[in-house]
């Protein structure tokens, strides 16, 4: 009978679902943001504008924390994590639009631009031959080291930019 009780002790861990993300909410400008293993702490894309609502232009997207694993506290990101892991550049293409590359990972272009049907800035990538208009990314991250993290996927969740359907498109790495 103790057998039983601890294979099913174990199955229930097994089948535990894995930790629910917590959806980052009342932040103005937000553009996206990116969420991935081992915590819940959420790094927040923003659209940096000044008081009269212009777009600055030497850095358009403004990046930070939300350390949800220590009471849901703001922090910036460290020089190792704006450089090597999750910062973004800015390139500006022309008025109005820029392109953004993430530090770790340039595979794949990123647009900063209005929409055509809403007018606001939005981050745009072309991902599984659709335009999505970017709000979450997630990094599944299975080992590894500091320096060189083991990504199993990425995966984009957004909407499609012509249709305006829901997209989650997912690429292993």
């Amino acid at each position: 009978m103790a057998l039983l009780f601890s294979g099913l002790a174990l199955a229930a861990t097994l089948l535990r679902p894995a930790a629910e993300f917590p959806v980052p909410t009342g932040i103005p400008n937000q553009l996206f943001y990116l969420q991935r293993d081992p915590n819940t702490n959420t790094v927040v894309y923003q659209l940096n504008v000044n008081d009269a609502g212009k777009i600055d232009e030497e850095e358009p997207v403004r990046m930070f924390w939300i350390r949800y694993a220590e009471q849901g506290e703001r922090k910036e990101l460290n020089f190792i994590q704006r450089k090597f892991a999750y910062g973004l550049t800015a390139q500006k293409l022309a008025p109005d639009k820029y392109e953004l590359k993430f530090a770790a990972y340039n595979k794949i272009r990123f647009f900063l631009m209005r929409s055509g049907i809403d007018r606001a800035f939005h981050v745009f990538a072309a991902i599984g031959n659709k335009q999505i208009i970017l709000n979450r990314v997630f990094l599944r991250i299975e080992g590894g080291t500091f320096w060189v993290p083991n990504v199993k996927y990425i995966e984009f969740k957004g909407w499609n930019a012509a249709t305006r359907e829901s997209v989650v498109e997912r690429m292993s790495v």
